[in-house]
């Protein structure tokens, strides 16, 4: 495997996370008690509680997007 194939592959798993990442984002903000009225019945979260978690959990996403992703595409734009 060559260096352009892990570009290419980089720049498809970069698409493909932060389309997740934007749909997540989209169904949480458009259908946000919907999703809240499902999951209180499995949990007993406030509502603060439940925005805080999700919130978090794009950051934690986003994070993990820039480190695996960004990161070593942009050092092999840098290298190659």
């Amino acid at each position: 495997m060559n260096s352009d194939n892990i570009k290419e592959l980089l720049l498809y798993s970069l698409a493909f996370n932060y389309a997740i990442l934007m749909l997540w984002f989209g169904v949480f903000s458009l259908a946000h008690d919907w999703i809240y009225r499902l999951h209180s019945r499995w949990f007993s979260l406030s509502a603060e509680t439940f925005d805080a978690l999700h919130y978090a959990g794009m950051a934690v996403y986003k994070i993990g997007i820039i480190m695996l992703n960004i990161a070593p595409l942009i050092a092999l734009w840098l290298v190659f």
